[in-house]
């Protein structure tokens, strides 16, 4: 088997019932406790078995009887010679062979056919698999990334996380992502996470020039998905963009930001951060103007209008040149949090003026 192919396995979420290990051990204790049944039985109608070495059968007889009975080696040197001893080779320890090698041959079974069954759904997984986000690290900010995304409405099963951890993709699948493990700065890895046929990606490594790196391959493998990607410092932000990232969010910067924000105005931080976690409190809204909007400033609708997309400008809601807003503009608007709160989530960003 290619050590590569093992090393890049794509892991789908599974609800897992039981440890592999503990089920294999539990059927082995039940075949061991099966051989000692037999073995008892044996013993204890010892009388009825004749054995051609010594014509006699002891404890240890019992056992290697029942040994080669279970396994359906049946040697011939003990054999069960009166009528009682007979019957209940008939009616008792037939059906312990039976059950013995239902208990070993079932496990090999089991083994196949859950081999086959997850070949079968990585196969369905990836022809069904369209438009999806994948998440590149998993960290604090990946994962913080893709809770805030599903929050939207996205669902776990369109998200692919690809971390070089085995521990970080155990996590992913477990919160129900799919996960695969290996360096995302090979091309290969990516393939098997479908990039080529994802609609966003998450770059979040811990790493600046790994992030640069991610990037450069990731754009090569889809050149129409929208990139958003992490950085620590802020002059790597360039370098980023020229890779092909569509979004730089320098994470040390902004974190300063709000920490000053909240020096000066503790009030205004909390509020800072109520809106950049997503599903609570207030929360930042992309839609469309409806029909009942068109023909309306944007301070005189419902929602509290922050900025107007019109074509390929984010234009201020106090900027003179809206006017009036049009069906094909889109408003960026503070709302309070539900349920059915949700943002588009395939709006690539676009450049002020």
């Amino acid at each position: 088997m290619d050590e590569r192919a093992v090393t890049h396995r794509v892991r789908l979420p599974v609800k897992v019932v039981e440890r592999p290990l503990r089920q294999v051990a539990k059927r082995l204790l039940m075949a061991l406790l099966v051989l000692v049944l037999t073995a008892l039985v044996v013993y204890v109608d010892r009388e009825g078995y004749r054995d051609s070495a010594d014509d006699s059968v002891d404890l240890l007889d019992s056992f290697y009887y029942a040994t080669v009975t279970l396994s359906t080696t049946g040697y011939g040197d003990i054999t069960p010679v009166s009528d009682s001893a007979r019957l209940t080779n008939i009616f008792v320890i037939t059906p312990l062979r039976v059950l013995f090698l239902i208990i070993l041959v079932g496990t090999t079974l089991e083994v196949l056919t859950e081999r086959t069954r997850e070949e079968w759904r990585l196969k369905r997984w990836r022809s069904a698999l369209r438009d999806h986000t994948v998440v590149i690290g998993f960290g604090t900010k990946g994962r913080s990334a893709v809770q805030t995304v599903c929050a939207t409405g996205l669902k776990k099963e369109q998200v692919v996380v690809v971390d070089p951890s085995a521990k970080v993709i155990d996590a992913a699948t477990a919160d129900g992502y799919a996960g695969v493990m290996g360096d995302a700065t090979r091309s290969d890895v990516l393939k098997r996470a479908e990039v080529g046929k994802a609609r966003q990606i998450i770059v979040a490594p811990q790493r600046d020039d790994t992030a640069v790196l991610v990037t450069l391959t990731a754009r090569q493998l889809n050149r129409s998905a929208k990139i958003v990607a992490a950085v620590r410092e802020e002059e790597n932000a360039p370098l980023l963009r020229q890779s092909g990232a569509d979004a730089v969010i320098t994470s040390a910067s902004a974190a300063g930001r709000l920490l000053g924000l909240s020096v000066l105005s503790p009030a205004a931080g909390m509020v800072i951060e109520d809106l950049i976690q997503q599903g609570s409190g207030l929360d930042l809204v992309e839609r469309p103007v409806v029909r009942a909007e068109a023909g309306k400033r944007p301070r005189e609708i419902d929602d509290l209008v922050v900025s107007v997309v019109r074509g390929h400008r984010v234009l201020g809601y106090d900027d003179r040149s809206i006017g009036t807003l049009q069906l094909t503009d889109r408003l960026i608007t503070i709302v309070r949090a539900s349920p059915g709160t949700q943002i588009t989530p395939h709006i690539r960003p676009l450049p002020t003026d």
